[in-house]
């Protein structure tokens, strides 16, 4: 019935009359970031919208780029996201590998419940994280942030990577040990190409989160440790919200994560489709 109805003339118009309002709410918020980017303070102020027709300035990315420690920021937004992701990938393969391998009373639910623990919005973390690193003298420290992130996305890995071991058979596994395999050549060679599309998406969802987070960063960060949405947010001054360079920020802090994902898109489709969303 479905497919009748999407080969009707009616279900065509509204099949592609649904796909352009979806596309329009998705892409409005992006295109008033990137134009708002680049119009001078006079169109940004205006009382009257103007959404397409003005004259284009560079002046918001100039001051970013050359005055608003912007090169600081990303190279710790990059240690931490890198490193975090590394950490989160390494230690949440490992304990899903066990918990996929490992025999035991309640098995997939320890494993399903690990998503719970990330349920928690890391604003209800905030204060105890910050008031531990105050108490350890820990505060300003980038390693911190990688720590608090590394445990934030921890079990969202664990969760994903159980589903993607799950369905690897272990024969595959017995097969390479008796043929003289090591454990850490059975690893490499047997399971790593098998979890190429789990660990892909691990890998995106870790890393964007990371990138993005403002609330622990802004909290444990000082300004020589600042990632790039606390320093975005360092354009809401006293006598104003300065738009035009909040928003030239947002969209250079956007590229990174545009690019790892459509580079990684492959893998992640892949991952989506035949890991823990389809088992």
């Amino acid at each position: 019935m479905a497919g009748k109805r999407i080969n009707s003339p009616w279900g065509v118009v509204g099949h592609y009359a649904a796909l352009i309002v979806l596309a329009l709410i998705t892409l409005a918020p992006i295109w008033v970031m990137i134009a708002t980017g680049f119009k001078p303070d006079v169109v940004v102020q205006s009382r009257d919208p103007v959404w397409f027709f003005f004259v284009p300035t560079l002046d918001n990315y100039e001051f970013i780029l050359t005055r608003g420690r912007f090169d600081t920021y990303l190279v710790n937004s990059i240690i931490v996201g890198t490193l975090s992701t590394v950490f989160t990938l390494t230690f949440g393969g490992l304990c899903a590998y066990a918990l996929a391998r490992t025999e035991f009373h309640g098995r997939v639910f320890v494993a399903n419940t690990t998503l719970l623990v990330r349920m928690v919005p890391p604003a209800v973390l905030a204060v105890p994280a910050f008031a531990m690193v105050i108490q350890f003298n820990l505060d300003n420290d980038l390693a911190v942030l990688v720590f608090f992130y590394t445990a934030l996305n921890l079990p969202f890995a664990i969760w994903l990577l159980f589903g993607f071991y799950k369905q690897i058979p272990v024969e595959l596994e017995e097969a390479a040990i008796v043929d003289g395999a090591t454990p850490l050549q059975v690893f490499y060679k047997v399971l790593l190409p098998l979890m190429t599309s789990g660990y892909a998406v691990a890998g995106i969802f870790t890393f964007r989160i990371a990138w993005n987070e403002f609330i622990l960063a802004l909290l444990l960060t000082s300004r020589s440790t600042r990632t790039l949405p606390v320093g975005a947010a360092g354009f809401i001054t006293d006598t104003g919200v300065e738009w035009g360079r909040i928003m030239a920020m947002g969209t250079l802090i956007v590229i990174p994560p545009l690019l790892f994902t459509f580079f990684a898109a492959r893998q992640i489709i892949a991952g989506m489709t035949a890991g823990a969303v389809k088992g």
